[in-house]
């Protein structure tokens, strides 16, 4: 009996022996979450960019001041690399933010083998940058309109003298303090001034040492003081993070509300867990849904954003396929923060201008596109109608709001178009313009399914008018360049909100933001005056008034014709936790984990 007891224990000890490396691989093993994007980055230097791709990559490597917590609904601020909220004067003029110390940059070449702090005046040299003229940051007029002291003046100086943007002089709106603080004066009041610093995705800070140690090539070389660094990239198809090793301790904390079961279930579960819980990021550039979709079906992605095409194989009438539930994905829906919108090149000489017959043609062809054609037959119902440019969850939106924005009337398009001269006059079966040269549309796009659906209800509106519409397709980043340089007659392009306010909706409509959020290219001083009075007033009746008129100016005149707010569902692996789309900001990567653990047996 003693001898079987000893080789029972002897047969223990083997097969535990056995054990143990296979556990320690698999505790070894690195956890990758693998994601797509729909359609192509520009790079990653917060100054240079404003598309959606590259901005949803950069708050992983760079951090603001402040970010939003990740399950707090409706949305929260709180500090990041600031010590605590900031210090504001009576007046919304003057905002003061003390800066957390022993936060380290990545280790880079550029820093000559010393450990990097992060001070006060590495925000001063990156808010700079978005002034200096040779970098043309597409977003300059955004911050512009917050009247950082002296600033715009530095600006004009190097614009006017040809001379390169003098960083090192100091201005009265942007100075640190000392090591850790850093102040901003403003010109005037602005009261929600802290949403832009909690903008991580663009304001996030950067090192004078970087920029200047890779000239040229900024867009490839991003280096902060994230969770996760830049390790790979192949332009317009792979991108690659992983885990920072210089990260500072950071644990999962958040404050969802006592109502919401799964937030509450993910904050018992990763509460004081340190940051991130991944070891890398994978996302690949899928711009076709139908691969995106199979690589998700096949567990080569973890999460998908669900494309239009497979919305009835997917969740028929709302709910999740019963095959998708039993292999245990999840799905998670939302009516986004979003616009789809189609912009029109207020300078084109052919649907540019603001006299009568010019505006008469915009909203012509705004009658004449069917929303719930693409609602219907293109989106696969995941959207509903934009009636103005504010987005849902913004402040200002109105959910009740119906404007002849949303309006499809092909008979009254018609008649419009005849009223102002726009008539078939060398008998083609096309209509020419009131002069009798050919009136011909020239509608940018790009190749993939989604788009070639698009342009596809586009055509069918437009031949049903007499209006002759061609297609020139690139790539999208092309596209986006060639808008900002005002190149394009017209373009589909979508907006996503960066903070819980409607303001930044109306910035594509800013005169002195043309050729950056301004894609229209839109100048109207009634339109810049209500701007500019809304972004110094506090919230209330008379600033919603006046966002209800700038709305208004929208409709009359046409510079967008807004589309849909896409309804984004979100479909994960079982192995991925912790995920809530966020609304306002892009930081997400670091707040998940991937847990390979079997599901339990149903």
């Amino acid at each position: 009996m003693r001898a079987m007891r000893r080789a029972g224990a002897v047969l223990l000890t083997l097969l535990s022996a056995l054990a143990l490396p296979a556990a320690a691989a698999d505790a070894a093993k690195p956890k990758v979450l693998r994601i797509a994007f729909r359609a192509a980055e520009t790079g990653f230097d917060p100054a240079l960019i404003n598309d959606l791709y590259s901005r949803t990559v950069t708050p992983h490597i760079f951090e603001g001041l402040y970010t939003y917590d990740p399950l707090a609904r409706p949305a929260k601020i709180k500090p990041l690399t600031a010590a605590a909220m900031p210090e504001v004067s009576a007046d919304f003029r003057v905002w003061t933010i003390r800066i957390k110390p022993g936060i380290h940059f990545a280790d880079d070449p550029a820093f000559k083998g010393r450990k990097r702090e992060l001070v006060a005046e590495d925000y001063v040299y990156t808010f700079k940058r978005f002034f200096d003229p040779a970098n043309k940051s597409p977003v300059y007029a955004g911050i512009a309109e917050n009247g950082l002291l002296g600033l715009d003046e530095l600006r004009e100086e190097a614009l006017k003298n040809k001379t390169p943007f003098d960083y090192d002089r100091p201005v009265e709106g942007l100075k640190a303090l000392d090591r850790y603080t850093l102040q901003f004066r403003l010109k005037s009041p602005r009261p929600r001034f802290l949403y832009g610093l909690a903008t991580g995705d663009l304001f996030g800070a950067v090192a004078r040492e970087v920029i200047e140690h890779y000239p040229g090539e900024t867009m490839a070389h991003p280096v902060g003081t994230g969770p996760f660094v830049l390790k790979q990239w192949r332009r317009s198809s792979l991108i690659v993070l992983e885990r920072n090793p210089q990260f500072r301790e950071m644990v999962y904390d958040a404050e969802p509300n006592a109502d919401d079961a799964d937030g509450q279930a993910t904050l018992a579960r990763f509460k004081g867990r340190r940051l991130p819980m991944i070891d890398r990021v994978e996302v690949s550039i899928i711009e076709e849904p139908q691969p995106r979709w199979l690589a998700f079906l096949n567990d080569e992605l973890d999460a998908v954003e669900l494309p239009e095409d497979f919305a009835n194989q997917a969740i028929p009438n709302g709910k999740l396929a019963p095959n998708l539930a039993r292999r245990g994905i999840t799905q998670h829906s939302i009516v986004y923060a979003d616009v789809r919108m189609t912009m029109f090149n207020m300078e084109d000489p052919v649907i540019g201008g603001y006299t009568p017959d010019k505006v008469a043609l915009r909203r012509a062809i705004s009658l004449g596109f069917d929303l719930d054609r693409e609602i219907r037959l293109v989106r696969r119902q995941q959207a509903i109608k934009a009636q103005a440019g504010l987005m849902p969850h913004t402040y200002g939106y109105d959910p009740q709001l119906r404007s002849t924005n949303s309006e499809y009337d092909p008979a009254r398009a018609k008649a419009l178009l005849d009223l102002y001269g726009y008539v078939d006059k060398d008998g083609d079966g096309w209509r020419d313009q009131p002069d009798g040269s050919p009136l011909v549309l020239e509608f940018s796009t790009q190749s993939d399914q989604l788009s070639r659906q698009l342009d596809e209800t586009w055509q069918h509106g437009m031949n049903a008018i007499g209006v002759r519409m061609t297609l020139r397709t690139r790539q999208w980043p092309e596209n986006l360049k060639a808008a900002r340089s005002g190149k394009l007659m017209l373009w589909m392009v979508g907006l996503s909100a960066a903070s819980p306010d409607g303001q930044p909706s109306f910035q594509r409509l800013y005169g002195p933001a043309a050729g950056g959020q301004n894609l229209a290219r839109f100048k109207l001083d009634r339109f810049d005056e209500l701007y500019r009075r809304s972004n110094e007033m506090a919230d209330g009746p008379e600033r919603l008034a006046l966002m209800n008129e700038m709305s208004k100016l929208n409709t009359a005149y046409m510079p967008y014709k807004y589309h849909v707010h896409r309804i984004y569902t979100d479909l994960l692996q079982p192995r991925l936790v912790g995920y809530k789309r966020p609304l306002f900001w892009q930081e997400l990567w670091h707040y998940v984990d991937i847990d390979e653990r079997p599901l339990p047996a149903r």
